[in-house]
């Protein structure tokens, strides 16, 4: 199995969209981090999109449940766009990811807001779901019966609590996620507006977005996401709640 980076660096310098309807999304992410603090932390980096320029995005839920995400690029054109309405504050800023080594990734958002460090490491488990990950052809990947056994059994072996593959985001989109390649993230350190957020560790239930399930042990993934196309009729188009209530006429 490859490392991490060298994954990613393919994906970087020559990132091909598939064919398709939905909107559509390549690259990688960390799913999520549950740490000891109550704090959970995500990571969603796409170098190119169906819907707008590439972007990097990273998300925090504070132990009060309130939800804020960074983005580099237009938010309606990054995860605000379908999970905006989940979200309390979106916040446009720039984010410097670098990779030290191979299993490796440092995160830091401007103002020394975030320094997050990311440990990745294969086991059994994530090399049999990158192989099965990898050997699954696209259109089995849509299918919703698919993506409902993989989450069922990913989620055990992967002691990553309960996993969704697939939902409807706040906004109202449905959303379809496909990883191809998967490590697990050990270790590293997480320090938001200088404070540690601990070691990584289960939360007494796990944090969500919509049907979107931030996984109880922290996952990094390859793949490719696709969401139902906006419709203005249907759903939301505000970046954060904030947006939302400031939208509202008042009486």
């Amino acid at each position: 199995m490859k490392e991490p980076w060298t994954i990613v660096q393919g994906i970087e310098q020559g990132p091909r969209l598939e064919s398709g309807s939905a909107e559509r999304f390549l690259g990688y992410a960390v799913l999520g981090v549950p740490f000891t603090s109550g704090d959970v932390l995500a990571m969603r980096r796409s170098p190119t999109s169906s819907v707008g320029p590439g972007y990097t995005s990273v998300w925090h839920r504070d132990p009060e449940d309130a939800w804020t995400m960074w983005v580099d690029s237009e938010p309606l054109h990054a995860c605000p766009r379908y999970f905006g309405r989940g979200v309390e504050r979106v916040v446009r800023a720039a984010i410097d990811m670098s990779w030290p080594d191979a299993r490796r990734l440092i995160l830091k958002i401007e103002g020394r807001e975030l320094h997050w460090q990311i440990m990745l490491v294969p086991t059994l488990a994530t090399r049999f779901f990158s192989a099965m990950g990898q050997a699954t052809p696209d259109v089995l990947w849509r299918r919703r019966s698919v993506l409902s056994f993989m989450a069922a059994v990913a989620g055990p072996m992967l002691r990553a609590g309960r996993l969704s593959l697939q939902g409807n985001a706040p906004n109202g989109q449905w959303f379809k996620a496909n990883p191809k390649s998967i490590w697990a993230v050990i270790g590293g350190r997480a320090l938001l507006h200088g404070a540690d957020l601990g070691g990584p560790e289960p939360l007494p239930e796990a944090a969500s977005l919509g049907d979107f399930v931030i996984p109880q042990r922290g996952i990094f993934a390859v793949g490719q996401a696709l969401f139902e196309p906006f419709d203005e009729g249907r759903h939301m188009a505000v970046p954060s709640r904030e947006a939302a209530m400031a939208a509202r006429p008042s009486r």
